[in-house]
């Protein structure tokens, strides 16, 4: 855990949020600022920068956050008819909490954007 993360925080229940699934290895929280019907953030729960830090004794866990992500996906209504899956890395890649996360987002046709 890092003190100043708020991801963190929120998986060790410091901080408020709307979980809609924990276990073991992830935890799964609507965003704050949805862009979508469905918007849910699903992280680590031990502290992991993003994906550059990743490193190979994290491929299970790397599989786990994926299988939620469909899990959660069936769970909110959108998994026949799609969902986008968005991790940021960097601070030009758009990631703003430095904590790897993964953006579950459905609910409305996704438009395709580059930049």
């Amino acid at each position: 855990m890092t003190d100043s993360c708020i991801f963190c925080k929120i998986v060790s229940s410091e901080a408020k949020a709307d979980i809609v699934y924990r276990d073991e290895q992830v935890t799964a929280f609507r965003d704050i600022h949805p862009v979508a019907p469905t918007h849910i953030l699903i992280v680590p729960n031990r502290h992991i920068e993003s994906v550059s830090t990743l490193e190979v004794e994290s491929e299970p866990l790397v599989g786990h956050l994926f299988t939620v992500a469909s899990q959660l996906a069936k769970e909110e209504g959108i998994s026949k008819g799609g969902y986008r899956l968005i991790t940021n890395t960097g601070v030009d890649g758009g990631q703003t909490v430095l904590h790897l996360h993964l953006h579950l987002i459905g609910g409305r046709r996704m438009r395709y954007t580059m930049g």
